[in-house]
């Protein structure tokens, strides 16, 4: 029997306005909410709504055979209570049904894994909060931001109490090994280890409906024999797609919905086939070995490394600039900072400084709002800056405040017991 995993990543960061030089100390509002609430609408529409609304028939109508799981970011959660509540009432008619599954992830969608094992640690509690307070359901299966793994990563996740973790298949990892298997993590043997298959993953993501394909056409019918076909006799096949796939990326008259429509129904005919979410798949399979993963991988760019965020001088520089700040974001109480502070570390931002994706469908796929990642640089970094003295200056006035209060609190300590030693 092989099981299908179809993983759906839900994601959208909240994009920053032009905020120039001589808008630092002056302005501190830093978002675009024109185009942030703009794109959320248009992908609410032509992707969210479409959708969940096909997911909703198809679990219906194969009758508790179909299993799907989605890691939807705290950045879009919150975009949907702000533009499209419509959205997040179709993903909870979606977990009434029991057959999905939410996976837990970095609340801001950040790279903090990379930097902060205290701050990863809170963000990834936060995000299980959010899920559970949302569809009654604690997630069990972690998926970091853009896939990104290495052992550490594994080890700290088992230790909060995950029992499976999804991450890229990559060259590096598998050492000749296939995808297609259960494996755990080779620190803390008690974490599974469930590997994207990127190569079919890819194929719907980037090239159906692509003419330019290297191969025939894409069809429901020929991704499902790349599925069962004779010399493949792995266990479990894990799909993880960008949900935005299915109706933005991939316009739907391009035959996406169908796509999915037919790939399900002809794949549950398949006597050896069947859905599964993550978290059934590390029931019902043991693990074939131990993944190895000393540095950091991804599912970013061909080499599946961390480069796409983190690869040039400007990244590093404002990636480091931000954490560097956490010392005192730590004593910050300020709700509003603790919330910019949030929505900066999304990995976006980062994104948008590569020089590796300026090509005008890159940018448009993104909906990437630079012209140039030096423009992105300059424009986070003169927000950071504002931030700074923002921050600086409310744990400032907080300590002040608290050292102002102590004094008066022993004076009236001490004359209570002037006035004691009076009576006596």
């Amino acid at each position: 029997m092989k099981t299908i995993c179809l993983c759906f990543q839900v994601h959208q960061p909240f994009r920053l306005k032009r905020y120039r030089f001589f808008d630092i100390g002056n302005d501190h509002y830093y978002y675009d909410d024109y185009t942030n609430e703009r794109i959320m609408h248009q992908v609410a529409s032509k992707c969210y709504l479409l959708a969940n609304g096909l997911m909703l028939k198809l679990l219906k109508e194969h009758e508790g055979n179909l299993r799907i799981s989605f890691s939807l970011s705290g950045m879009a959660v919150e975009q949907f209570r702000l533009y499209a509540p419509e959205v997040l009432s179709s993903f909870k008619t979606l977990a009434d049904t029991g057959l999905v599954e939410f996976l837990a992830e970095p609340y801001s969608h950040s790279l903090v894994s990379l930097k902060d094992e205290e701050i990863f640690r809170a963000q990834v509690k936060a995000h299980a909060d959010l899920m559970e307070e949302l569809f009654g359901m604690r997630p069990q299966v972690f998926n970091n931001t853009e896939l990104i793994y290495f052992d550490r990563i594994g080890e700290l996740i088992a230790e909060m109490g995950f029992s499976t973790l999804i991450t890229e298949g990559t060259l590096q990892v598998l050492q000749g090994r296939s995808p297609n298997n259960l494996y755990f993590n080779r620190k803390n043997p008690r974490l599974n280890v469930l590997l994207r298959n990127a190569e079919l993953s890819e194929d719907i993501i980037h090239w159906f409906g692509n003419s330019q394909r290297p191969a025939d056409p894409l069809s429901a019918t020929k991704f499902i024999y790349r599925i069962i076909e004779p010399e493949n006799p792995d266990e479990v096949v894990n799909l993880f797609l960008d949900y935005e796939t299915f109706g933005e990326h991939q316009g739907r008259r391009g035959g996406i919905f169908d796509f999915l429509n037919i790939f399900t129904a002809e794949a549950l005919k398949h006597p050896c086939i069947k859905f599964s979410t993550p978290s059934e798949v590390a029931e019902i399979l043991l693990p074939e070995a131990s993944i190895k993963a000393p540095q950091p991988i991804s599912r970013s760019d061909k080499g599946k490394d961390v480069s796409t965020w983190l690869g040039n001088e400007m990244q590093l520089e404002a990636i480091d600039k931000l954490y560097a700040l956490w010392p005192t974001i730590s004593r910050c109480t300020n709700s509003q900072i603790l919330k910019d502070w949030s929505y900066l570390q999304c990995c976006d931002h980062f994104f948008y400084m590569s020089n590796s994706f300026f090509t005008p469908a890159e940018v448009d796929f993104c909906h990437n709002p630079y012209k140039t990642p030096y423009e992105a640089f300059i424009n986070y970094m003169n927000v950071l800056s504002d931030f700074t003295l923002r921050l600086n200056a409310d744990v400032s006035e907080d300590k002040i405040r608290k050292s102002q209060e102590k004094p008066t609190t022993l004076i009236s300590k001490e004359e209570l017991t002037l006035s004691e030693m009076r009576r006596n």
